[in-house]
């Protein structure tokens, strides 16, 4: 057991699957000599060189096309588009071309590949910068999504994602790149459309996904105690395969739900959840449910406009301390 960083946890998940499979390979625009952008590449070319690690033009249409044809020729490829934002740049490739190939070619062509993206504000990037794109891609059939919180699951989720036979879209949120946890020795692999109870109570459902985990976790412990509200909270890790059932399963149980989602509100992904939940649980729920969301805006760069758009733990506590009462 020892502290493992979320960038670095990056690079361990790869690690772990490239030598565990000779197949497993890494391109992407300065993650080899640089070690990244966002640091999460380093060390990687040291370990498996440059056959296996390669750095590419900055053009994401190449670097989703290398992508997509090592894939189609038996290797299992990992490509990085720096910031998520970028996708809508390569979005043909991967929703007619990637998502689509096994499905058109009844299963003759596989696509075992992972697209790896620097998710989601706080950063004060701006607005090309700072989106949180997971619903854009949840809405392509063929695609896998998936959005972990938390280092362990970093690693595990990647190496979920590597072995997994579709086109999995992997977030790591750039707000939780410097972020800690305590972390096994040893192989860790995870469960794709598997999503976690990270904290238990009796009155009230909270969904959260990548950054907005934490902040729900810290939103539960201050309805804890100051407010004497005991809420579950469920960090949802994945979109695509969407776990209802422990959702569906928790809700019953407490009869209220709240999504707490940093992309934009219309057409987010707890609109959906709320959907499937008022749909085939409406009985057990004790009012409406209820979304924490980003404002239909582009992100502003201004530090305080910023935090007043991404839903933070003030908001998380205020609207639940409205809608749940005695």
């Amino acid at each position: 057991m020892a502290e493992l960083i979320y960038r670095n946890a990056v690079a361990r998940g790869i690690a772990q699957e490239m030598a565990r499979d000779e197949r497993v390979m890494l391109i992407g625009e300065d993650l080899a000599a640089a070690g990244g952008v966002f640091k999460t590449t380093v060390g990687l070319l040291e370990e498996f060189g440059p056959e296996r690690v390669r750095d590419t033009p900055i053009s994401e249409d190449a670097i989703i096309g290398a992508a997509m044809g090592a894939a189609m020729t038996g290797l299992r490829p990992i490509a990085e588009i720096m910031f998520a934002d970028f996708v809508s740049v390569c979005q043909d490739m991967i929703v007619n071309q990637i998502a689509k190939t096994p499905y058109m070619t009844n299963g003759q062509i596989t696509m075992p590949l992972v697209v790896r993206f620097g998710n989601g504000g706080g950063l004060r990037f701006g607005a090309q910068h700072s989106q949180s794109v997971e619903n854009w891609l949840m809405q392509v059939p063929g695609l896998k999504v998936v959005a972990p919180s938390t280092p362990r699951d970093v690693v595990g989720l990647m190496a979920a994602a590597v072995r997994d036979d579709d086109p999995v879209m992997f977030m790591e949120h750039k707000a939780l790149l410097a972020t800690k946890q305590d972390v096994e020795d040893g192989e860790i692999v995870e469960e794709l459309g598997r999503a976690k109870v990270v904290r238990t109570g009796e009155r009230a459902t909270i969904v959260a996904l990548a950054a907005m985990a934490p902040k729900a976790m810290e939103a539960a412990a201050v309805l804890a105690e100051q407010h004497g509200i005991d809420c579950t909270v469920i960090d949802l890790r994945s979109l695509v395969p969407l776990d209802v059932t422990t959702v569906l399963d928790s809700f019953k149980e407490t009869g209220r739900l709240f999504t707490v989602e940093e992309n934009p509100r219309l057409l987010g992904w707890g609109a959906e959840l709320v959907s499937i939940a008022v749909e085939e649980a409406f009985e057990y729920l004790d009012g409406a449910p209820v979304r924490i969301t980003t404002p239909h805006i582009p992100l502003p760069q201004s530090q305080s406009l910023e935090a007043l758009a991404i839903p933070s733990v003030d908001r998380i506590v205020e609207t639940v301390c409205k809608h749940v009462v005695d």
